[in-house]
């Protein structure tokens, strides 16, 4: 990544030259997001090309949005997701849908493209492999193309778009874990499933690099969840031939995936650093900042536990895939808070809570965004210092 030594080289040549105030951003470090992802990041797209072709998904139907927007929104979970604290925290408006019915799109608010289900590889890949994504063919090309189709709209001409890119967040992910559940719930082995990481891997790259390409200077790059901790999998593919980790009792050959897939994209991510000084690629492992909740979960106040789902269709995890959250005789517990699965596959606002302090607080990426942009009440000379980094970056 790049050398500390370099940035404050840059802090101190423009404070010589007289750095002013009137260059920094609304929020002292970006103007706004943009989101590229699956349902963890999806505030509401699939909810909306659902809209339009009468597709009824249970994401859409009560209890979803309880714990607080009180209603379904389209997000996954019973309240708001990372990119929803992400951006409360950086003092910038919840970040709309692209999939909208009045067709306004305006980059001053950001703008998310993620897609509940989405996969990095698209459908026709899949389709050859015998794996169909019933859920959306919104592939991480597609969302990419949505985002180049939207830019005159945003932004206008060429030069004002670049520096509208530069000055955002770029929020790539989580994406690829789509690419292995769709597979795996089909009955797909997990040998074959395993082929599909580097393929998966290079999508995600391609795409970085067509951003950077763009006018991106700071691109934060989600790795995959522990998936074998997950309620669905547990109780899909949980038996006793199967090995548990002694110290969460989730399933390793499945977790083996995700590590995979995240060893592989830090390595790929470094490489594009080498590439692009001048970018700040930040890679945020989702998966230890969970993986701590998992190992002591009453430690974070998860009383009832880290792998049953608090709204399901019953058994030992919570999970009938036939009577999924949100449907008829599917049940939900009282209190979402105490427990890190939501609804078999997506986890509750409370787990997210704490995954986010990890990330963008703590110490679960790299390097630490917090030392780059403030996500908590700063004085205004930190404010000013660490936002000189992200500005500059834009302008050259």
């Amino acid at each position: 990544m790049t050398s500390c030594s370099s940035y404050c080289f840059v802090i101190l040549l423009v404070l010589c030259r007289g750095y002013t105030s009137n260059t920094l951003y609304a929020n002292a470090c970006f103007t706004s997001i943009i989101s590229f992802g699956d349902s963890l990041a999806d505030t509401g797209n699939l909810k909306q090309i659902a809209s339009e072709t009468d597709k009824v998904i249970s994401y859409f139907l009560p209890p979803y949005g309880e714990t607080f927007f009180h209603q379904p929104t389209g997000r996954c979970s019973d309240g708001r997701l990372i990119i929803d604290l992400l951006a409360e925290s950086l003092g910038l408006p919840l970040i709309p849908p692209f999939v909208r019915s009045d067709d306004v799109v305006e980059l001053g608010q950001g703008v998310n493209y993620a897609v509940a289900g989405a996969t990095a590889l698209d459908s026709p890949f899949l389709e050859a492999k015998g794996v169909y994504n019933s859920m959306t063919n919104a592939s991480l090309r597609v969302q990419l193309a949505w985002f180049k189709q939207s830019l005159p709209s945003l932004c206008g001409e060429i030069r004002d778009c670049k520096h509208l890119i530069g000055s955002s967040l770029i929020l790539m992910g989580e994406i690829g874990g789509n690419d292995y559940n769709v597979p795996f719930f089909a009955g797909k082995s997990i040998d074959e499933v395993e082929s599909y990481v580097p393929l998966v891997i290079d999508t995600i790259i391609s795409a970085i690099n067509e951003l950077i390409e763009m006018g991106a200077r700071t691109l934060v790059v989600p790795g995959n969840l522990p998936i074998g901790c997950t309620s669905a999998y547990l109780a899909l593919f949980g038996s006793q031939k199967e090995k548990y980790d002694p110290t969460t009792d989730c399933l390793i050959r499945y977790n083996e995936i995700a590590e995979y897939h995240n060893e592989l994209l830090q390595t790929e991510l470094m490489m594009i650093q080498e590439l692009h000084p001048n970018v700040i690629i930040i890679y945020a492992d989702y998966y230890n900042a969970v993986m701590q909740i998992y190992r002591s979960p009453h430690k974070f106040g998860f009383t009832n536990g880290a792998l049953k789902a608090c709204c399901g269709g019953g058994g030992p995890f919570n999970y009938n895939s036939s009577m999924k959250c949100g449907l008829a005789y599917a049940t939900v517990c009282d209190q979402p808070d105490t427990y890190v699965n939501w609804d078999g596959v997506h986890l509750t606002e409370a787990a997210y809570k704490h995954i986010f302090k990890g990330l963008f607080q703590g110490p679960y990426t790299t390097p630490q965004f917090n030392s780059l942009c403030p996500t908590s009440t700063s004085s205004t000379e930190e404010i000013l210092s660490r936002s000189i980094i992200v500005e500059l970056k834009a302008l050259q």
